[in-house]
């Protein structure tokens, strides 16, 4: 079970989310209708998960994503009408954990929250590639001179969690068990000098790491 928040500007859709995810056994300790209350009520509540929607009067969402920062315990999934790439991807950067479309069902949404609560990056499926195919577009700067070597395998872990994949999908793809890819991914966050599985996906993305 995840504490959450739900933070959405119309009524009738928040409460349907909070009535839904709380059937599914999680605990909805608020809700929120506009931006500026929704952070001051994140930082203070700090719950396992925030639903956040995008477009919201106050602040928007990806403001709220700013104004928390990498130092919140709390991860965020949006949850949004929009499945337009430019959207998710400035979401991500700001710091969102996963993004699904709001025509994602009530089933898909607890799973999301459930794996995002775990430390994984969720996306409503073929949003992920365009993600990936946006950043390697956007992705004009040279390389640091000096970048982190990964080992073959740490890099086929690494394009499998940037694909979404938990640790269990990915054990199963790479015929290995869950704990060795928790292990694979903590030697990598170590080696990239990074916090979180986020951080991790917005890293391969970055660098053109994907699952091709």
């Amino acid at each position: 079970m995840a504490t959450l928040v739900v933070v959405d500007d119309h009524p009738i859709w928040r409460e349907a989310i909070a009535r839904d995810l709380t059937g599914a056994g999680h605990r909805v300790l608020a809700v929120f209708g506009e931006g500026r209350a929704a952070l001051e009520g994140i930082r203070s509540l700090r719950p396992d998960v925030a639903i956040l929607d995008l477009q919201m009067p106050g602040l928007s969402g990806v403001q709220v994503l700013q104004g928390l920062g990498e130092d919140c315990p709390t991860a965020v999934l949006v949850l949004s009408a929009s499945g337009e790439s430019s959207d998710v991807l400035e979401a991500i950067k700001a710091g969102a954990r996963g993004y699904l479309v709001k025509s994602a069902s009530p089933a898909e949404l607890a799973d999301a929250v459930e794996r995002v609560a775990a430390g994984d990056a969720v996306f409503t499926p073929g949003l992920a590639g365009l993600v990936l195919g946006e950043y390697r577009r956007l992705a004009n700067a040279p390389e640091p001179e000096e970048r982190p070597r990964l080992s073959e395998r740490e890099t086929e872990v690494l394009r499998l969690v940037a694909k979404g994949l938990g640790y269990k999908e990915i054990a199963a793809r790479l015929t290995l068990s869950p704990r060795t890819v928790q292990n694979h991914v903590q030697h990598i966050l170590a080696k990239l000098q990074l916090h979180n599985r986020a951080q991790l996906v917005r890293y391969a993305i970055e660098q053109g790491i994907d699952g091709d």
